[in-house]
């Protein structure tokens, strides 16, 4: 496990997450969420983790894989009621599974 790259993946996906979940809840009425938050969710958290890999340098496929797999847990928890600790959950399980990926080459 590469702990560098868990760091840096889930401080880049906390920030990804926080800064569009603020632009979306300010952009979109409550009802939004209410009727499509089963779609957007999945979609913005993808959308993050695209970015991330991005930043981060990592292959974008494997890390989108990895994304969906910590998304599963996170769904459960959000079909509980407890949306948010889903999200810290996925979060530190992605960084988990993202940090046991290959280290970029430089120049890739």
């Amino acid at each position: 496990m590469d702990s560098e790259i868990l760091w840096r993946v889930a401080v880049v996906q906390v920030v990804a997450v926080a800064v569009l979940s603020l632009v979306l809840g300010l952009l979109l009425p409550d009802s939004f969420f209410d009727d499509f938050g089963w779609l957007s969710g999945p979609l913005v958290w993808l959308l993050c983790a695209w970015f991330t890999a991005r930043v981060v340098g990592l292959a974008t496929e494997p890390v989108l894989v990895r994304a969906v797999l910590a998304g599963i847990p996170s769904a459960l928890f959000v079909l509980v009621g407890w949306h948010w600790f889903g999200v810290i959950v996925a979060i530190g399980l992605f960084a988990w599974l993202c940090a046991r990926l290959p280290r970029p080459v430089a120049g890739d």
